[in-house]
């Protein structure tokens, strides 16, 4: 079987042409586009850890450093507006992992170096959550605190694109929230991964859209 190679499909100097090509190639479905509405949305930074973003880390994923600028930039305008913003934390042991715990060769336990959010994010978090599965809805209290704050619309960025952000967006779908994902606020290890995940998501779960958007429709509002 063929070795997985990381790559680094977004930089600084090149997500922005990068992901907007990436949005224009995709297909135009015929079902109902979503009209952002920022006033009802909230916003999920999926698993901005450093033993994702750290360079040392065996786990980084070479194209999630370009993406945290516009992560940073959304987290802010959120918190001036003050919409809610919730990040998560991957934690898992041997007992809440579930398939986690044989699929992958290590878990990441709170006392792992690297668990940490980055610390590059801005100070003005939001409510950090912790899950122990792909999906940020899984056994968290997620649904209920977004229904508590009359919230119908989720912006998902964060990593990875194909596995937490992914599976994150089809259970919104599913919970009956619309659902907006970030095609340059996302990233993975490659850059096939990321265009699947892309081509998936638009077809049946959630409208892909650029950071830049939805800071302006945040502005406008």
């Amino acid at each position: 079987m063929k070795e997985l190679i990381k790559e680094t499909y977004f930089t600084a100097a090149t997500i922005a042409s990068k992901s907007r090509e990436m949005l224009s190639s995709l297909p135009s479905f015929p079902h109902r586009r979503l009209a952002f509405l920022p006033e009802r949305s909230a916003l999920l930074a999926l698993d901005l850890q450093a033993w994702f973003l750290d360079q040392a880390s065996h786990a980084f994923v070479p194209s999630a450093p370009a993406i945290l600028p516009g992560i940073t930039a959304l987290i802010r305008a959120y918190s001036a507006r003050r919409l809610p913003v919730f990040l998560t934390r991957h934690l898992n042991t041997p007992e809440d992992a579930g398939m986690m715990a044989s699929w992958w060769s290590d878990l990441i336990t709170e006392e792992a170096p690297g668990s940490g959010l980055d610390p590059r994010l801005p100070p003005e978090n939001g409510l950090v959550i912790r899950k122990s599965r792909y999906d940020a809805f899984f056994d968290t209290p997620l649904d209920a605190l977004l229904r508590e704050r009359g919230v119908s619309q989720v912006v998902v960025c964060g990593v990875m694109t194909h596995l937490c952000c992914e599976t994150t967006a089809r259970s919104a779908f599913m919970r009956g929230f619309e659902v907006f994902f970030s095609v340059d606020g996302t990233a993975t290890y490659t850059e096939a991964f990321h265009r699947a995940s892309l081509l998936n998501l638009a077809h049946g779960f959630a409208q892909p859209v650029l950071m830049a958007d939805l800071l302006e429709a945040m502005d406008a509002g």
